[in-house]
């Protein structure tokens, strides 16, 4: 049986598995998230990349070799995500701009129409006892909740539908709406070209990339863990602003900043993608199958640079999922992969970086009918 298979088995058996336990995904193989990069080519400058991000880090004492300057420790992972599942049919919530549609992200985001014209709102699916990003557990109350301070906080909503994928940024769910900055959703059955949703075009997270399908979950590390397998797909990671190149990003991303800082040749940009190196000692690092099993889909599919922050890997909560992070045979936590550095990394080639303020940094959005994919040539 197949990692996808044991895990459409756990989702179909499992009653709380209908909540976190499938997390979405891109169902083509040749999306970029599920390609092998095992043996993809390398940046010419790889090496000098992962040293100079390793240099920063001697800048920023004791710790910090990932991440950004606030202080976290090492190669830490994030578990405040929430990927949720609403049913067919189910009652949708419209979005509104946050703080009001002069500031919302459009065009990238959303079907809202630029301000002085009529909206046409997003309708949401929000299933009951959802919640969004850094709700519940241990953050704030003892239950995920919709409300966040979206003025303040990332607070990510995650939610798919049959194949579509809705995903906000600094959202709070109020008697008006869905408040948000941004808006969006993915066609998880699409293989999108290589500059994704389009060129300078954001998303709900910086790179203009899916977040859902690039995070992990304990139902799916148990699920490889046995199979001494991996988990199919790429994984996202950040670092902060100022350890990226500055104003620049390279595909599959579409979009950078321009709170990005670093200028130096071998500077990381927006979109990198880095794999685990071959020769990095999977069994000699740790002999836990869960963390192995994450070791290897680092090898195998890397992960992808999607947006600026503190803490480098994210996951999901297990606050829905069957398996809980601190299971017999997962005992996986936050520090469990510290010791990990940029220099046990290599950077795959993703063509020469893009300046984000290039064709006026306009975005401009792929055709939401299109049927031309281009094999995410540089």
């Amino acid at each position: 049986m197949t990692r996808r298979a044991e895990a459409l088995l756990l989702f179909l058996v499992s009653p709380a598995a209908l909540w976190g336990a499938a997390l979405p995904h891109f169902t083509q193989p040749n999306a970029v998230w599920n390609e092998d990069a095992s043996g993809a080519t390398l940046r010419a400058n790889s090496a000098a990349m992962m040293t100079h991000l390793e240099a920063l880090a001697a800048a920023h004492p004791p710790n910090g070799l990932w991440g950004d300057n606030r202080g976290n420790v090492d190669f830490q992972i994030d578990f405040s995500f929430y990927a949720l599942h609403a049913a067919g049919g189910a009652p949708t919530t419209v979005v509104v701009p946050y703080p009001d549609a002069i500031n919302y992200f459009y065009p990238d985001c959303g079907d809202f129409n630029l301000p002085g014209q009529a909206p046409v709102p997003l309708p949401i699916p929000l299933p009951p006892g959802g919640g969004i990003e850094g709700t519940g557990p241990p953050n704030v109350a003892a239950t995920p909740s919709y409300t966040c301070s979206n003025g303040s906080d990332d607070c990510h909503l995650l939610i798919q539908q049959g194949t579509t994928l809705f995903e906000s940024y600094a959202t709070n769910v109020t008697v008006s709406g869905v408040e948000t900055t941004c808006a969006l959703t993915w066609d998880l059955t699409r293989v999108y070209p290589r500059y994704g949703r389009g060129e300078h075009c954001t998303s709900a997270d910086g790179a203009g990339f899916p977040i859902a399908p690039l995070l992990f979950n304990a139902d799916e590390v148990w699920v490889a863990a046995q199979a001494h397998g991996d988990f199919g797909h790429a994984i996202r990671f950040i670092i902060g602003n100022t350890r990226m190149q500055l104003n620049t990003h390279v595909h599959p991303s579409s979009h950078g900043t321009s709170a990005t800082s670093d200028t130096n040749a071998n500077a990381v940009p927006y979109g990198s993608h880095l794999r685990l190196k071959s020769t990095f000692n999977v069994n000699g690092f740790s002999s836990n199958e869960a963390v192995r099993a994450i070791l290897r889909t680092l090898q195998k599919y890397g992960m992808f640079l999607s947006d600026g922050g503190g803490i480098p890997l994210t996951a999901e909560s297990d606050y829905y999922t069957t398996h809980k992070w601190t299971d017999v045979g997962m005992k996986i936590d936050s520090h469990s992969l510290f010791g990990i550095k940029p220099t046990d990394f290599d950077v795959i080639e993703a063509g020469d970086p893009i300046s984000n303020s290039s064709n006026g940094g306009n975005c401009t959005l792929t055709p939401a009918d299109f049927i031309f994919i281009d094999g995410y040539d540089f």
